[in-house]
């Protein structure tokens, strides 16, 4: 049985992003549109619509090369963002995070070109009525929600697509490639009170119906979470050389809940589009983490929108972290057929 979070229902949900709305924001007053991105190149994963969409179009408007990584809308999407941001600096490549294949071909392409990242934003998530199977066997929220993000992030670092930079202070507000490159896990507050990670259901597929959805959802943050932080462990292990950081942008009008069944979903979209906030909006923290000289170096931190705070004490727990680790690696070498390691970084 899957571990449960602290929303059990759609509705439960919705009330606390509707408490969240109007919460303090404590960094708010930090948030610049004048910070650029000139020389940058950032990859948004689930950048068609949406979160993903807003951040594509907010980092071409300043400069930044920005790469989408979707599984649908290319080229209109691109196009859009194009248009919307006054820049052709703009390009759409196919990934598809329930297919582990589809993530090895897209990490290829990427060192084909010579491509480096210096902000990784993994914003791609979903939320589904009921179970489905992956073609690698997995329940497909796992795998896109956590078990991609896994693969996806050390493909890039061992394959020098993200390169470690050793922090530098003096250099915090100099240009690009002076401070270490960001990776930003959007995660989700939901996460806090999910139960410890369940390893002996942990990879295997089981069927669910549509009053688990939120329940997994936040589980699986907490999963993700807890990897972010032992990713940061091992690749910076005395000082930072890729700041890998996390932020719940808070209760956003999105797409995710696009495979409801029809009446839940017109009721969701519904308090979504009156009350929740545009994609636009919820974008700003994810910049402010992704631009300021604040995160310069960091790593470990956690936004809740525009408020630093703690995670659930579970994700910070080494022994957790170093499990977790080991149990992704041991299924990756079962399931993965490019597998080889995944856990040596260059230097």
């Amino acid at each position: 049985m899957m571990a449960e979070g602290r929303f059990t229902n759609p509705v439960v949900a919705s009330l606390a992003g509707i408490r969240d709305f109007f919460s303090k924001q404590q960094l708010e007053d930090r948030y610049t549109e004048q910070a650029r991105a000139d020389g940058m190149t950032v990859l948004i994963t689930g950048a068609t619509s949406g979160l993903g969409f807003a951040l594509a179009t907010e980092f071409a408007k300043r400069g930044a090369r920005a790469i989408m990584a979707c599984r649908s809308r290319i080229p209109e999407a691109g196009e859009q963002v194009k248009e919307l941001s006054g820049s052709d600096r703009v390009e759409m490549r196919f990934l598809d995070l329930s297919d582990l294949g589809s993530i090895h071909r897209f990490v290829e392409s990427l060192v084909h070109d010579k491509i480096t990242i210096d902000i990784c934003i993994l914003n791609a998530a979903t939320t589904l009525p009921k179970s489905r199977k992956t073609p690698s066997g997995q329940d497909e929220m796992f795998l896109v929600n956590y078990l991609a993000n896994v693969v996806l992030t050390n493909l890039l670092l061992q394959n020098s697509v993200i390169r470690p930079q050793k922090h530098d202070p003096s250099h915090e507000n100099s240009s690009v490639g002076k401070t270490p490159p960001r990776i930003i896990f959007i995660s989700s507050d939901s996460h806090q009170g999910a139960t410890s990670i369940d390893y002996d259901e942990f990879g295997r597929y089981f069927d669910y119906g549509v009053s688990k959805a939120i329940s997994n959802y936040s589980y699986f943050k907490l999963v993700l979470n807890t990897y972010a932080i032992e990713l940061s462990r091992r690749i910076n292990p005395d000082r930072v050389s890729v700041s890998i950081n996390l932020i719940c942008p808070g209760p956003v009008n999105s797409n995710i809940v696009k495979e409801a069944p029809w009446l839940l979903r017109m009721i969701l979209k519904g308090i979504f589009t009156i009350v929740f906030k545009s994609p636009a909006k919820a974008a700003r923290p994810v910049v402010y983490m992704a631009l300021s000289p604040d995160y310069a170096g960091t790593t470990g931190e956690y936004l809740h929108m525009f408020n630093p705070k703690k995670m659930d004490p579970k994700v910070y727990d080494p022994e957790a972290g170093k499990k977790l680790w080991e149990r992704s690696m041991e299924l990756l070498k079962e399931i993965d057929p490019g597998y080889k390691t995944y856990h040596e970084f260059p230097d």
